[in-house]
């Protein structure tokens, strides 16, 4: 029985890239919807190496491997896409949009590209409109401080679904303090272009639209995935 070239099956860079002990890990990644930037020097090294070939094989798969203009990867599912995704919700594209709008901010350079969870719940309540932030956590809310207080919550639980999509760090052992990463400006497309991208954030925040986000941001609903989760944390507690 003649012996198949392998080159004949697939490019031999495919192969490399596939055999690559990196690549089963960070294959799970990005099908959960992560974003892989620079911070994650390893993993966005070996795309940089290999985005012309995995490009071919996710397209089996009816996704596409993106490089976006700020350098971050994901993978945009087309509407025939074989890898489940789920969209999300209205509140965390909202903490998404202020989280790229605190990302153009002067104060990331002054605070050394940290904040705080309660710096999140006041530029949201400030540039947001409060009593539909509220509605999206009780439809018959009074503005009580009870209806504030689910809110808070269910910011800090959208921060962490961004957190498992690569879009920030929480810093050591503290959640209540995190990093902004570049992939926020999948929240900011529009502000890519123009004299004042900051202006063009606060105005798409204030808008209040529900974006649509090139098909939408795949994410795995299950919020206590070990194996996601554990890869993330470990990550964050080496930088």
């Amino acid at each position: 029985m003649s012996s198949i070239n392998i080159e004949q099956v697939m490019p031999i860079k495919l192969a490399q890239a596939l055999a690559n002990p990196i690549f089963p890990s960070l294959d799970s990644q990005l099908r959960a919807g992560r974003h892989i930037g620079i911070e994650e020097l390893d993993n966005h090294v070996f795309l940089m190496d290999y985005q012309e070939y995995l490009e071919e094989f996710y397209a089996r798969y009816n996704v596409e491997l993106i490089r976006a203009p700020e350098g971050f990867f994901y993978l945009r599912p087309r509407s025939t896409t074989l890898i489940s995704r789920s969209v999300l919700s209205e509140l965390d594209m909202m903490v998404g949009k202020i989280l790229c709008y605190l990302y153009l901010s002067p104060e990331r350079l002054a605070n050394e590209g940290i904040f705080t969870q309660q710096e999140l719940y006041d530029e949201l309540m400030n540039l947001a409109d409060e009593s539909k932030l509220l509605k999206l956590v009780n439809q018959r809310s009074t503005g009580s401080d009870l209806d504030r207080q689910k809110l808070q919550e269910k910011m800090r639980a959208s921060l962490n679904r961004l957190r498992r999509l690569g879009m920030v760090w929480f810093t050591g052992n503290d959640n209540s303090k995190f990093r902004i990463t570049e992939s926020v400006f999948r929240f900011g497309a529009d502000v890519r272009s123009g004299d004042d991208p900051r202006e063009a954030q606060l105005r798409m925040i204030r808008d209040g639209e529900a974006m649509s986000l090139e098909g939408g941001l795949a994410l795995n609903d299950d919020d206590d995935d070990p194996g996601i989760a554990a890869s993330q944390d470990n990550a964050e507690d080496e930088q």
